[in-house]
């Protein structure tokens, strides 16, 4: 069960099944080095999809979930004018661990933490798994590429 920064429990499957596609990455609020790229890039896909990024659900769940507490976290996503698709969770360790191995993101402590961007366009379909750093444009294609395959 994880707590979307708005403070309600969630299921995770049931957050990537809401029916639209998803943009997935893995973040905590206190790391000084990728994260906040990472989300810059999250912020300006997501200005780039424009009126597009609506039908779209980001999720961004907390690899630091002690400190990550809901109210950092809406802090965190004004930080970087996240809109209402773009989502952040915490919850408890475990809950945190979980999600992680469930997409094999999990290194055993935040500081070893890699990034990887994950996308799908619908529930059902397979996941686009990007290591690494992408820019926002490469975002941008890859996720009209994915929702334009059948």
């Amino acid at each position: 069960m994880l707590i979307r920064a708005d403070g309600t429990r969630v299921a995770l499957p049931h957050e990537l099944d809401d029916g639209r596609p998803v943009v997935l990455n893995f973040i905590f609020t206190t790391c000084s080095s990728m994260c906040p790229l990472i989300s810059r890039t999250l912020e300006e896909f997501q200005r780039k999809l424009g009126r597009g990024a609506g039908r779209l659900h980001i999720m961004s769940i907390s690899i630091d979930p002690e400190q990550d507490t809901p109210a950092r976290l809406i802090e965190y996503a004004h930080k970087f004018h996240a809109g209402p698709e773009w989502q952040y969770y915490t919850g408890t360790v475990e809950a945190s661990i979980a999600a992680q191995k469930a997409f094999d993101v999990y290194r055993g402590e935040k500081m070893s933490h890699t990034p990887v961007t994950l996308l799908r366009s619908a529930p059902g379909k397979p996941w686009l798994r990007i290591e690494g750093f992408v820019t926002p444009d490469e975002l941008v294609d890859d996720y009209q590429k994915l929702l334009a395959s059948p």
